[in-house]
């Protein structure tokens, strides 16, 4: 254990089921795909492979010495992907978190909006970007609707500022 009470653990993704479930499916579930059309996307099935060698020693490592204690680990490469891999989408969930927190956001109390659809409806909006934004734009408008109302409601009138921002008073209700 280091001297601040923690100490590096690897992950081990390759001892985990869904590593398991990806490593023993994933040339099935591409042959499957290409025969019902024209497949998965590239940048799908390159996340796939990349996420298999994420975290593995075998796929690439750093040697890392404390200059203190002389002790020395090996840290595995990341994917860094953005779709499969689950420690990198959990990193970069946690990295741009932190961002937004201490860098952008005002430290005023916030409303999270999740918009969820079911497996099907998200490979087709996957493949029509147009239709993406356009469901995109009709929740923004409930949503924005929805948050003037309330803030009429609290006798906020121009709380959201439309104008003064340049932002089309029509798109949002």
């Amino acid at each position: 254990m280091g001297t601040h009470g923690w100490a590096y653990r690897r992950r081990q993704p390759e001892g985990t089921v869904l590593y398991e479930a990806v490593r023993d499916n994933l040339a099935t579930l591409l042959a499957e795909a290409s025969e019902g059309g024209r497949g998965l996307p590239r940048y799908v099935e390159r996340d796939f492979a990349k996420s298999l060698e994420c975290g593995v020693l075998a796929h690439g490592f750093a040697r890392v010495r404390c200059e203190s204690c002389k002790d020395e680990l090996l840290v595995a490469f990341s994917c860094k992907g953005r779709g499969v891999c689950p420690s990198c989408n959990a990193k970069r969930a946690h990295v741009t978190a932190v961002h937004l927190v201490e860098q952008v956001l005002p430290h005023v109390p916030y409303r999270q909006w999740t918009l969820s659809f079911p497996h099907r409806v998200r490979w087709v909006l996957l493949k029509d970007v147009g239709l993406l934004s356009d469901v995109l734009t009709v929740f923004l408008r409930a949503v924005f609707t929805l948050q003037r109302r309330r803030a009429r409601r609290q006798g906020l009138r121009d709380y959201f500022g439309r104008e003064e921002k340049g932002l089309p008073v029509g798109l949002y209700g």
